[in-house]
């Protein structure tokens, strides 16, 4: 049996970070890291990190839904270091660049 790690870290008033990951023998076997900023009483993802598609990558959502996705040549296991600390690190310019609808990136 596989261990799970599942916690929620409040940054601000409306911004909190969202943690997940499963491990198998001590590897990375499933995770999910986003920033979350609270909009008219509903959570909205800001940036995720995660493996849904079987490989590391970023997401970045603006609040008029727009998308971008980046592939990271990442482990499980760096892509989830890396994730958890560039959120904790970059939290309030996402938050501000997901409520103003811009980014760095063209977001498509």
């Amino acid at each position: 049996m596989g261990k799970i790690v599942d916690f929620v870290v409040i940054f601000d008033n409306g911004v909190r970070k969202r943690h997940h990951h499963e491990t198998e023998k001590g590897k990375v076997t499933y995770f999910a890291v986003q920033l979350e900023v609270e909009v008219k009483g509903e959570w909205n993802i800001a940036v995720r990190y995660d493996c849904s598609h079987g490989f590391s990558h970023m997401d970045r959502y603006d609040i008029k839904g727009r998308q971008i996705k980046i592939m990271l040549n990442l482990s499980f296991e760096s892509a989830l270091t890396y994730g958890d600390w560039d959120i904790n690190k970059n939290w309030f310019k996402y938050k501000q660049e997901f409520l103003e609808g811009e980014s760095d990136e063209q977001l498509h």
